[in-house]
């Protein structure tokens, strides 16, 4: 696929000439302190914790405000399914925020069914060149109604982290774009053999990228967000299928001793600190491991670029009609304007500004880096602006041959509890891999 490499640059630096010469891709006249108006406006993002874009977008907001003379409310946090349910709540209690950097796919649902929020549509009616410089075309579609809700930033993608160290001692190469899931057993044999966990992850705790992972094994880019009707369908038996690999796994001594008990963070940790070779996790974790090989998580110029080298991310192994460069990824986040600010004038111009500014053509390569945007003009750079990861992350994508979404996305809440909550059951054979799928599908099922 051709990737076009956006600009990483420093924000802080940047946004002075945003503040000078106006926000391109904009509506103009849109500053939202309105009649001289200064607006508290509530905001929620998931650019928070180690999140790449975390500083980037404490920097943005700080211009914001100096250039507009209104300020922000600050409720970002890291994305996890604390953080969903939150955010979930605010909205059926009244409480949500005027901004929100959310989901856009089953997560939004009641919220949007609930009229919470509102279109783009909408908000062109108004502001006609409201997110002008983004290409339609990739702006996902509500699941509820079919309109476009969130406007996009940066994509993401999931897929392999490696650390080189581990895979150096136990004498293994480095995977492929040809890499497959037999490949990939005998290298973890070789690397459980040499005395390393092959594979960092918590499975009692964070279980998302294998099981998105082994059951995509058993699909194809056509057909891997097709949620199947039962267990006993061919969709069905691809994903007990999927279980059962990483039942496999389990049963061969690939993940740490400890996965059914540790923490994502501890796993990570055993990562970072050349205790396991393989990490599948998506693409914001580029910067969780560049701020862990800084002595300053918040200063760049700390970096130790000799442990940063001992660090790559390549292909997830791949079988049957799934190509291992067949990737997880998309645009599956972008800004909402919710109902309530919006029937505020000052606080609907403020909203309006700040979503413009956030997803204008010069900040959002700062946040993109090396994933996705949807803008119609993304800039071309120096790779030279990039630290050694995401330089290699950018030529691993420069060979993906397709970006598929997450069927969790779809298969969102209670549905998932028994193959995420319940995977210590599966692969220690408390529960078969059947009942847990078929338990998950008959939740979906009757939620529909």
């Amino acid at each position: 696929m051709k990737k076009r490499i956006a600009a990483l640059c420093l924000v802080s630096a940047m946004v002075l000439s945003l503040t000078a010469c106006g926000n391109s891709g904009g509506t103009s006249g849109t500053g939202g302190s309105t009649g001289g108006t200064s607006v508290k406006l509530n905001v929620t993002t998931t650019f928070a914790g180690e999140d790449g874009n975390a500083q980037n977008f404490k920097n943005a907001v700080a211009a914001w405000e100096a250039e507009t003379g209104n300020t922000v409310a600050d409720a970002s946090a890291t994305s996890d399914e604390t953080f969903k349910t939150r955010v979930l709540t605010d909205f059926e209690t009244g409480s949500e925020p005027d901004v929100l950097f959310f989901f856009n796919g089953a997560d939004a649902n009641s919220f949007i069914e609930a009229g919470k929020v509102v279109s783009i549509d909408e908000i062109r009616a108004e502001y006609p060149e409201y997110a002008s410089n983004m290409n339609d075309d990739l702006i996902a579609d509500s699941l509820v109604d079919g309109k476009k809700y969130a406007v996009p930033v940066n994509g993401f993608w999931e897929a392999m982290f490696v650390n080189t160290e581990v895979l150096d001692a136990a004498g293994v190469s480095m995977p492929g774009e040809d890499y497959t899931w037999d490949m990939f057993k005998e290298d973890c044999q070789k690397i459980k053999d040499a005395g390393y966990a092959p594979i960092a992850c918590a499975l009692g705790n964070i279980p998302h990228y294998w099981w998105e992972f082994a059951i995509f094994n058993h699909t194809s880019p056509d057909t891997h967000l097709q949620v199947p009707e039962s267990v006993d369908t061919e969709g069905g038996q691809a994903w007990v299928a999927g279980m059962e690999d990483i039942k496999e796994l389990y049963e061969l001594g690939y993940f740490p001793d400890n996965t059914l008990s540790a923490t994502d963070d501890e796993t990570f940790a055993m990562f970072m600190d050349g205790k396991a070779a393989f990490l599948i996790d998506g693409s914001w974790k580029v910067g969780g491991i560049v701020n862990s090989c800084q002595s300053d998580p918040e200063d760049a110029s700390t970096l130790d670029t000799e442990k940063l080298a001992k660090f790559d991310v390549t292909y997830v192994p791949g079988q049957g009609d799934r190509k291992a460069t067949d990737l997880i990824g998309g645009l599956s986040m972008g800004y909402y304007i919710s109902t309530k600010a919006w029937e505020d004038p000052d606080t609907r111009a403020a909203a309006v500004s700040f979503v413009e500014y956030m997803t204008s053509d010069e900040l959002v390569p700062a946040f993109a880096q090396h994933t996705a945007s949807a803008l119609k003009n993304a800039p071309e750079v120096d790779e030279a602006e990039f630290n050694p990861l995401q330089i290699k992350a950018m030529k691993m994508m420069a060979g993906t041959t397709s970006l598929t979404g997450a069927v969790q996305d779809i298969f969102n809440g209670e549905c998932r509890v028994s193959t995420f909550d319940g995977m210590p059951q599966i692969v220690t054979g408390k529960v078969t891999a059947e009942d847990a799928v078929s338990e998950g599908l008959e939740a979906y099922q009757d939620a529909q």
